[in-house]
């Protein structure tokens, strides 16, 4: 691929949104500004800006790669992250708004009336934003790596530079305009380059993805394994020939032929694989185990594990949705609660309009690209495939594009959580109040995911922003539904239920991350724990408010009037339709 043309359009991307923050250092000067945009952000440019900021890495590269390793049965998988829409809608959208808060810790302290419930429920926030930038960061330096053959680092220090500075400078005035553009370059940079790879794949006489058979190289290729990995063999009729260069089943190979067995063998991180063209590519099998991982997939009977991380990964997406920090701070800048509901609904139109796109990515991989799911490096699929099937100036071009708008995914995502961690740093953390020290926040905001992406070994980002899923359903998800719906919530009751749901959820995720979870079911219900984690939290809540009716907050009455009645009615009652201490 021509470098040249990657650069530049990444460079594009780059200073369109850095030139967006900079007007916004001249339109953005109130708190208000700062925070929510002064409630004045109309539902269509709400819509694309939230389009822009949820669309991230996990759907603009991961979700094609979920296809390409285990098949269209996997759409079901961003049908969960637009049906977390519906809940929203529903349960939350127009009550949220109509708060009068700037933060999830804002709406926390106004609805509970303590300041104990608000600092945690500030740490989860922090907690889930940084979960949640981590893939970020890390899929920036896979793009800008495999596109130009940069250091991984790079990448995700380019996202972080410009994102702290866009933040910083305009607050969420300038990166409702920044997200919104970005979410239709995103849109486009798939859209453009899919029709020009359908019609080549039309042209060239090639077969559909088959997903029940091994993928089979149509061109003979050269593969590095960057990890030691256990890969399985699964030719029908004879053995796998293929040159190695490395170290296989513990024997190394100085660039020979040799010849593997079905079955599953020991591949040593560095090793090179030479296969020719027809040859079937073999599949990674984690932890040893016999057959190829499909996690998001039901097996048949007697498979209770593939089926209870299916119900894991489909919890996780519908309720984590509403807790998620740069998601429910979007609905605090509508003028009101019908504009919030509005927005909503556009949210799920725009939304699944962009869905469409990556499984076309995911099966044109598994026919073009089959050995990235070798290397691990199946959220490349969308990037090499021009590259792959038109080749030349076109292919260069569309792969240039393309990039582009994964940069865009990462920086309009990344944009959206520092805006949020930000926010709660400045107002519950560093001392002082204002503009000034919101700015001072972004650093904080930022340096520690980017800290982690630096040391922490690389996530398929689809997996990765599901864990912040779980995360967000057992904590948040708890919190807003019975905060909003239910008047006997108590403050021991929502802080007990967010430790409870919320950190064991995110202890869970770390336990597994780090490789200490059991091998079996443990490492099952660690890895997917919204199955337990969710009912833990909302019962937690529950359980704990009934046994202190005494610490029911006073205000409550008050409060939950002024969240489900009209905004008209509120004003005239009370003069404002904040509830007290909102927008603290």
């Amino acid at each position: 691929m021509n470098q040249a043309y990657t650069v530049a359009a990444v460079t594009a991307v780059v200073l369109a949104t850095v030139l967006v923050g900079a007007l916004g250092l001249r339109v953005s000067r109130t708190t208000s500004d700062f925070y929510v945009a002064s409630r004045t952000v109309g539902p269509r440019l709400n819509a694309a800006a939230i389009g822009g900021e949820y669309l991230s890495a996990a759907s603009y590269l991961g979700i094609a790669g979920l296809v390409l390793l285990q098949g269209p049965e996997l759409l079901w998988y961003p049908v969960g992250y637009t049906a977390g829409y519906l809940v929203l809608l529903v349960l939350v959208a127009a009550p949220l708004r109509r708060s009068g808060a700037y933060t999830l810790p804002d709406f926390a302290e106004a609805r509970l009336e303590s300041v104990r419930a608000r600092r945690l429920a500030g740490l989860l926030v922090a907690g889930v934003g940084w979960l949640y930038l981590l893939p970020q960061l890390q899929g920036a330096g896979l793009t800008l790596g495999i596109l130009t053959s940069a250091p991984e680092w790079l990448g995700g220090l380019v996202v972080a530079v410009v994102v702290t500075g866009a933040v910083a400078a305009g607050g969420m005035r300038s990166i409702t305009f920044v997200q919104a553009f970005q979410y239709w370059l995103k849109l486009t940079a798939l859209l453009v380059p899919a029709l020009f790879l359908l019609a080549a794949w039309a042209g060239d006489g090639a077969p559909r993805a088959r997903f029940d058979a091994p993928a089979v190289l149509r061109a003979a290729a050269e593969v590095t394994v960057r990890d030691t990995v256990r890969a399985e063999v699964a030719a029908p009729d004879a053995p796998l020939t293929l040159t190695v260069t490395g170290t296989v089943d513990g024997i190394a190979y100085p660039g020979v032929p040799v010849t593997l067995d079905r079955g599953v063998h020991l591949i040593e991180a560095g090793t090179t694989l030479r296969l020719p063209a027809g040859a079937p590519v073999p599949e990674r099998v984690p932890d040893g185990t016999a057959p190829p991982a499909r996690h998001g997939l039901p097996g048949g009977p007697g498979d209770a594990g593939r089926l209870y991380a299916v119900y894991g990964l489909i919890l996780a997406t519908f309720l984590g949705t509403m807790g998620l920090p740069h998601v429910t701070v979007r609905f605090y800048t509508s003028p009101d609660g019908r504009a919030a509901r509005r927005t909503t609904l556009a949210v799920l139109g725009l939304v699944g309009a962009f869905y469409l796109l990556p499984p076309v990515y995911g099966a044109l991989g598994r026919i073009y690209a089959p050995e990235l799911a070798l290397t691990g490096t199946a959220d490349a699929a969308v990037l090499v495939l021009p590259g792959r099937m038109l080749g030349g100036t076109a292919g260069e071009l569309l792969g240039a594009l393309l990039a582009g708008g994964a940069f865009a995914a990462f920086l309009s995502t990344a944009s959206g959580l520092t805006m949020s961690v930000a926010g709660v740093l400045s107002r519950d953390v560093l001392p002082g109040r204002g503009v000034r020290h919101f700015r001072r926040a972004t650093l904080p905001a930022m340096a520690v995911p980017l800290g982690l992406a630096a040391v922490a070994g690389r996530v398929p980002v689809a997996d990765a922003v599901g864990l912040a899923f779980a995360v967000s359903a057992s904590s948040f998800c708890p919190l807003l539904v019975l905060g909003i719906w239910w008047r006997r919530l108590t403050p021991p009751g929502a802080m007990a239920g967010l430790v409870t749901g919320g950190g064991a959820a995110l202890a869970a995720v770390l336990v597994t991350r780090v490789g200490l979870a059991p091998d079996g079911w443990p490492h099952t219900l660690l890895a997917w724990p919204a199955v337990w984690s969710v009912p833990l939290g909302f019962l937690t809540m529950v359980a704990v408010s009934l046994a202190t009716p005494a610490r029911i907050p006073p205000g409550t009455p008050a409060t939950l009037a002024r969240l489900h009645l009209p905004e008209e009615l509120l004003t005239r009652a009370y003069g404002s339709a904040a509830p007290p201490g909102a927008g603290r």
